[in-house]
């Protein structure tokens, strides 16, 4: 039978201030929205011949992004979603809640927290990212040739129990060419005197129709945000006329 309405996760990828993340954020230019989408490190163990490091993201990082922070220089990525090759890979509860949520035709859509080059004591929380569903493989599936697609099929760690590799379709997926906006650091609509946060703007949560979090509120979380209405946000998306990378990385 088909199914009548998509469902869709949001999904905060990207390096960022946290440990984890590289104590640094991607570079973006708030007057285009021209950015860089710079992974988080994974010092691995690595399957030989699937490492990749930082330093072939040198030259999407040059004038006028003024390079990678130092102390990444000589680090390894992990480089999750790949973007070249359409994957995303996941695990623990996450997984979880995309292969019982998800399926063929539904979305993932990346954001991430930027560094605008131009002077801003904040930083811009913009989607960079958006797939289309093609499949959604658990990762003991995924043959070995295969295994240089994802960062998840790339780690030596990678148990093979609970953690999936999904692959968008080819045309409607990818990484942007200019990011989306669509956070500020702000108080709560209905609790202003609670401490300022990270969280989707008001008119923009309105347009899509809402979000399973209180007031849109962005973190990195064991529990992914779902659209409340898959449909409107991907409306809103395509009004956007945002091009994809043609090479996608």
């Amino acid at each position: 039978m088909k199914k009548n309405r998509k469902r869709a996760l949001l999904v905060r990828v990207a390096a960022d201030q946290s440990n984890k993340g590289g104590n640094w954020n991607g570079p973006v230019d708030s007057k285009t929205n021209k950015f860089v989408y710079v992974p988080i490190p994974d010092d691995g163990p690595f399957h030989p011949d699937f490492v990749t490091a930082y330093k072939s993201w040198h030259p999407y990082l040059t004038s006028p992004w003024n390079g990678l922070s130092p102390h990444l220089h000589h680090r390894n990525m992990h480089l999750d979603p790949d973007f070249k090759h359409l994957t995303y890979g996941d695990g623990g509860e996450r997984a979880k809640q995309i292969q019982s949520k998800l399926g063929p035709g539904d979305l993932l859509v990346f954001y991430a927290g930027l560094r605008d080059v131009h002077s801003n004591p904040r930083l811009i929380y913009a989607i960079i990212g958006l797939y289309v569903i093609d499949q959604i493989t658990p990762i003991a599936s995924v043959p070995r040739t295969k295994w240089a697609r994802n960062a998840h099929t790339r780690s030596v760690r990678a148990s093979g129990v609970g953690d999936i590799v999904v692959t968008a379709k080819r045309q409607i997926s990818g990484r942007l060419q200019h990011c989306l906006p669509i956070g500020s650091y702000r108080t709560a609509v209905r609790e202003p005197n609670k401490r300022p946060c990270y969280r989707v703007e008001p008119s923009v949560l309105q347009e899509w129709g809402g979000l399973t979090v209180k007031d849109g509120f962005l973190q990195r979380s064991g529990r992914l945000p779902e659209f409340n209405n898959a449909d409107n946000f991907y409306r809103w998306f395509l009004r956007k006329k945002i091009s994809l990378m043609p090479k996608n990385n």
